[in-house]
């Protein structure tokens, strides 16, 4: 039987008594966290790699957000954190609208750009998976427009010596869904490399981003 353990002292006595302890992914030390409230506006984090587009800091009701411009019409992203191997969960916030029938697309992915990355794609009604820029495997998805979505991604190393890789999305304000909304498996390893985030404003509005954060997965 695996117990959690929420605390150091309880662990230790775990280790103590020989019992197996799993520890929560609530206690996991962040490997990278950002709000952008430290961020100027008008600027981005320092650390940020952009890859391509015009992102910037903005306040929005008075809660900074990282936006990207509703033109020209392409997918942009930037590389955020440490890089990393597999073993790790990526997760943030994103904002986008639609105009009559053009919709936005966005995700967030692990392993740098040629790794998996997460994508709500509402023109579909899904959220995909795409490995660089070539897709895997899709789930249906209902997206709302003007509201917030929250998106996560974990890679893990597998029990066949490859790698699982899964996704979930929900509405912003609700629960967390248990179940993951997606799931892939890579037959091989995947190379180390950072977090991403990414936007496509086919609609011509606004894509914001906020509080990203990067664990190591459970």
């Amino acid at each position: 039987m695996n117990l959690r353990f929420s605390t150091p002292v309880a662990l230790f006595g775990a280790l103590l008594l020989g019992i197996p302890a799993v520890v929560d992914a609530a206690d996991a030390q962040p490997l990278y966290q950002n709000d952008f409230e430290s961020t100027q506006p008008g600027q981005v984090p320092k650390d940020f790699l952009v890859t391509s587009g015009g992102f910037e800091v903005k306040v929005e009701g008075g809660n900074k957000v990282l936006e990207l411009p509703g033109a020209p019409l392409d997918t942009f992203g930037l590389l955020f954190g440490p890089s990393q191997p597999v073993g790790v969960s990526a997760s943030g916030r994103f904002f986008g609208s639609k105009q009559g029938r053009k919709f936005p697309t966005f995700g967030i992915s692990l392993n740098g750009v040629g790794g998996y990355r997460l994508q709500v794609s509402p023109a579909k009604k899904a959220v995909e998976f795409f490995k660089g820029d070539e897709p895997v495997v899709s789930a249906p998805f209902e997206w709302v427009s003007g509201a917030w979505t929250r998106l996560k991604i974990r890679v893990q190393k597998s029990a066949t010596g490859g790698c699982v890789i899964e996704g979930k999305a929900w509405a912003d304000g609700t629960a967390e869904p248990t179940a993951w909304t997606i799931r892939a498996e890579e037959k091989g390893d995947l190379s180390a490399g950072r977090a991403g985030i990414w936007g496509s404003p086919y609609s011509g509005t606004p894509i914001q981003f906020d509080d990203l954060l990067l664990v190591p997965a459970p």
